[in-house]
């Protein structure tokens, strides 16, 4: 009845429970019912427009309803961004490219590809769409979120399917005859200091560890150069930590290390050293002074020591990678390195299920850079290269009984 009294909040409570249909019929009939100004107080009661207001009055007016268990006749409600601009998908497509393969100079760097800078290229070209908009169109057109992948090796260097079968068949060769074989690498450098390491260890709730906001080297207590030996027959890790710079000098001091430390008492009977070094660093099959340090370790220990690179580019395939350094850092996880101490402490404590052990040791002598090999050095060399890749392969023989 026109004029009746409305409650407008038993209203809103009824109201509230509709879905979209209903609530616009709903509201044009009370409109309807309250006569004169119904169509602007239930606009402002429900929030709906006047326009909806009326598009129900005249639903009401035109007899049933659509079939059941639609709200929308068929065709009805917003059209979707590119049904509404046919070109957008394609100016969408040509501005990802433009990130994709832009240089420095263009207007939109690869850089900053993201759904807002989409948006706003897009706008610039009078296609009005929203961030998540792109996301969707995006996902459409077959684009999605894509991390770099670590896969590109580059060219294969001639004989490198020979060296690793080389290598295979000198390890099988020594460890067949009980002689010790190693494998050698430099782990990454790590800043001392009370900086933020990654990892959550278990700690009290509130109660993290503090650490400084900036990791910045003038601002550390040095620097900490882990020099792994790992012996692959006894799965056993020495770990060198130096803190003065990662030379041929130190390296080749780290496996002397080693040897009287621990491979001297558990190969007594060696008469042999085999030692796998990745073809770069402080071990790099064409530094000469890695050469001669190591002819000076065969006269000091007697022994030949046969040294068998990787091929470059294949250093994550060294042993010692993945048996070694892989687990040596998990001790220090959320852990600062505050001192040195500190990272041979923490080295020392590493085991795997696979029964590996470490022992680390800290080495404070220097290791200074820029020493000069002569000619008269590299001509002294007592070294036998190889037939099988000899610039890889070579064996530095005692010159002394």
């Amino acid at each position: 009845m026109r004029g009746a009294p409305f409650d407008e909040a038993t209203f809103l409570r009824f109201f509230g429970t509709l879905d979209e249909r209903q609530a616009r019929l709903c509201a044009a009939e009370r409109a309807r019912a309250l006569g004169r100004g119904g169509i602007a107080r239930l606009a402002r009661v429900t929030g709906l427009s006047r326009q909806t207001v009326r598009r129900g009055m005249a639903e009401l007016r035109a007899g049933p309803p659509p079939a059941p268990g639609r709200v929308r006749r068929p065709g009805a409600g917003r059209k979707k961004a590119e049904v509404a601009d046919p070109s957008l998908p394609a100016a969408l497509r040509e501005a990802v490219d433009e990130h994709t393969a832009g240089s420095p100079m263009d207007a939109l760097k690869w850089t900053s590809k993201s759904k807002a800078t989409l948006a706003a290229a897009l706008a610039a070209g009078g296609h009005r769409v929203s961030p998540n908009t792109v996301g969707r169109l995006l996902r459409g057109l077959g684009y999605s979120l894509q991390a770099n992948r670590e896969d590109k090796e580059g060219l294969s260097p001639p004989g490198r399917d020979a060296q690793f079968v080389y290598l295979n068949d000198q390890a099988r060769a020594f460890l067949g005859r009980g002689q010790p074989v190693v494998s050698v690498d430099a782990k990454k450098k790590e800043l001392v200091g009370d900086f933020k390491n990654a990892g959550r260890p278990w700690r009290p709730t509130g109660h993290p560890v503090r650490v400084q906001v900036h990791d910045f080297p003038s601002a550390s207590a040095g620097k900490a150069i882990p020099y792994g030996v790992y012996d692959l027959g006894r799965n056993h890790g020495f770990v060198n930590v130096g803190t003065s710079h990662d030379t041929p000098a130190f390296a080749a001091e780290s496996l002397r290390l080693w040897w009287e430390q621990e491979g001297r008492a558990r190969y007594p009977a060696a008469d042999a050293l085999l030692v796998f070094a990745d073809g770069g660093g402080s071990n790099s099959a064409r530094r000469r002074a890695w050469k001669v340090r190591l002819q000076g370790l065969a006269d000091r220990l007697g022994l030949p020591i046969t040294v068998c690179h990787l091929p470059p580019g294949t250093s994550k395939w060294n042993t010692i990678e993945h048996r070694l350094f892989a687990s040596i850092s998990l001790p220090w996880r959320g852990q600062p390195l505050v001192d040195d101490e500190t990272v041979v402490s923490l080295i020392g404590t590493t085991t795997t299920t696979a029964g590996l052990a470490v022992t680390a040791r800290l080495d404070l002598a220097a290791s200074p850079t820029g020493v000069a090999v002569t000619d008269a050095e590299v001509a002294a060399l007592a070294l036998t290269r190889h037939v099988t890749n000899p610039d890889w392969n070579y064996t530095p023989s005692p010159r002394t009984p």
